[in-house]
């Protein structure tokens, strides 16, 4: 008990002066508005903000559940693949020859151009935005993981060839349990990511989802309602994130040591 109850304070303080500058963000952000006389059209108030969300919650709730869909069915899927591509390219330096350099240069197009044809291709449902998801964590996750696997020491690595042990064998004991802390790093980045490309997704066609609400209320000119979908849309991501973070702190419990 006496080292839980030295947690939380130190948990606190370090969360504090970020918490402190958004308020005072928030608090600067509404005087303005209210000084300038801002048309709600234009830049809404955070007190608009939250009005809206309030007003449209079971809306905007039954859009994020469209939007929770695609993205968790795009992220596990994006690290099934993920998984099988890192562990292919590490095991196989023939394949990793072939592929990575494929790997790299498949992020210089922008998604923004690859999303219609997916909504060509695919159609409206929800596939294409489940594609367009894992398009987006896919890179990260895969890459991450190539690094990790890689990063295993060179002489216990000769140390168990020596000793016959098959590359699986290898992979299993070394390659990784080294690997997952770069992994874990891979799916926070991808976490983050993966409520956009959904929303991207929406953008470009789709029936529900809060890219379809955000699109929406664009067009009607309800800023207010704008900025009650990004913030949905940021609650989101930041779920996923803590997702991965808790998953993280269970998988590698003595990395945590030293953060707390």
């Amino acid at each position: 008990m006496p080292v839980r109850t030295e947690r939380f304070p130190k948990k606190w303080r370090d969360n504090f002066p970020a918490v402190t500058f958004l308020l005072v963000c928030l608090v600067v952000w509404q005087i303005a508005v209210d000084f300038f006389q801002v048309p709600l059209w234009l830049f809404p108030s955070p007190a608009a903000i939250a009005k809206a969300f309030w007003h449209t919650r079971a809306l905007i709730w039954a859009h994020a559940l469209t939007t929770i869909l695609e993205t968790t069915a795009g992220f596990m899927l994006a690290i099934i693949l993920s998984l099988a591509a890192g562990v292919v390219m590490v095991l196989s330096p023939l394949a990793k020859r072939l592929f990575y350099p494929l790997l790299i240069v498949s992020q210089t197009i922008p998604l923004i151009a690859v999303a219609p044809l997916l909504i060509l291709w695919l159609g409206y449902g929800l596939l294409p935005k489940i594609v367009t998801v894992i398009l987006v964590c896919f890179f990260p996750v895969t890459v991450s993981l190539i690094e990790g696997l890689e990063l295993s020491d060179g002489d216990l690595l000769n140390l168990l060839k020596s000793m016959g042990a098959t590359p699986w064998q290898i992979l299993y004991m070394i390659r990784w349990p080294n690997a997952l802390p770069s992994f874990f790093a891979g799916l926070k980045i991808a976490a983050t990511y993966s409520v956009m490309g959904a929303v991207i997704g929406e953008w470009l066609g789709a029936s529900s989802g809060l890219g379809v609400y955000l699109t929406r209320s664009s067009h009607s000119f309800r800023t207010d309602q704008v900025f009650a979908a990004i913030f949905a849309i940021t609650v989101l991501s930041l779920g996923y994130f803590l997702l991965i973070a808790g998953l993280r702190r269970l998988a590698l419990p003595w990395l945590n040591t030293g953060q707390k």
